[in-house]
């Protein structure tokens, strides 16, 4: 990959692991400067050493921790709000704690983010922000995912409204709706069903590719958007087929 983003300052929250990690390690590739973060500072060790890469712990759940994580590192050219969380469940199943946790963790968390990058963005009249959605959202009805699928469905609407707000002002915000990617975090999930094997066939036969997808193939698309100055308020699915 050429250094396109050369230059350019990229904050990733939950890179840790998964597809926040081979994000970090595309747009450090792709010539930008990264700041990993995640608040499992065990998980970030292995993009420690990377080249062009910073790790930093982050708790993107308090309000003064992302407040002055953003004060220390300076100006944002892109943000990608990976950090999320999958509740199961149908809305008979809805707990208010865990509606609360949700809110606060798939949305919330990337108001604070945004509230922190965006002036500065506006003062240099250009930035990217790149939020985490999925195809389990206003996107595609999916089963047994209804606290899930609602705070996906409020990050499109908070994708939106910002780039409504901004496309004027060089300010771009886009969504990420992936389907079913490999991941530790999915790997936790097919485990706790009890039926590993089970579990995994049929996360993969709601694939009409017959797979699932990867943590860089859906990195390559955050790498793209984040250099894609003709696009705005887009919410892309990239999901194997799954929301044709």
């Amino acid at each position: 990959m050429s250094n396109t983003l050369h230059g350019k300052v990229v904050v990733i929250t939950a890179a840790g692991q998964g597809i926040g990690r081979a994000s970090a390690l595309a747009f450090a590739e792709a010539g930008a400067t990264v700041f990993a973060t995640d608040i499992n500072e065990e998980a970030l060790k292995s993009l420690e050493g990377q080249k062009g890469i910073s790790t930093a712990r982050l708790d993107v759940l308090d309000d003064n921790a992302v407040s002055a994580f953003f004060q220390t590192i300076g100006p944002v050219d892109v943000l990608f709000n990976c950090a999320g969380v999958v509740h199961g469940g149908t809305v008979l199943d809805v707990q208010a704690r865990d509606l609360d946790f949700a809110f606060d963790l798939n949305v919330r968390a990337m108001i604070r983010t945004i509230q922190a990058v965006l002036p500065g963005m506006l003062e240099r009249g250009d930035g990217s922000i790149i939020n985490m959605s999925s195809v389990a959202s206003s996107v595609k009805g999916v089963p047994n995912r209804c606290v899930y699928s609602l705070t996906k469905a409020a990050v499109i609407g908070l994708t939106k409204s910002v780039a409504a707000d901004y496309v004027s002002q060089g300010i771009r915000c886009n969504a990420i709706c992936p389907g079913t990617v490999q991941s530790p975090s999915l790997e936790e999930r097919m485990r706790a069903q009890g039926n590993y094997e089970e579990a995994r066939a049929a996360f993969i036969a709601r694939q009409p590719m017959g797979r699932l997808g990867t943590a860089e193939e859906i990195a390559a698309l955050a790498v793209h958007l984040s250099g894609a100055t003709y696009t705005t308020g887009q919410a892309y699915a990239i999901d194997g087929g799954w929301s044709i």
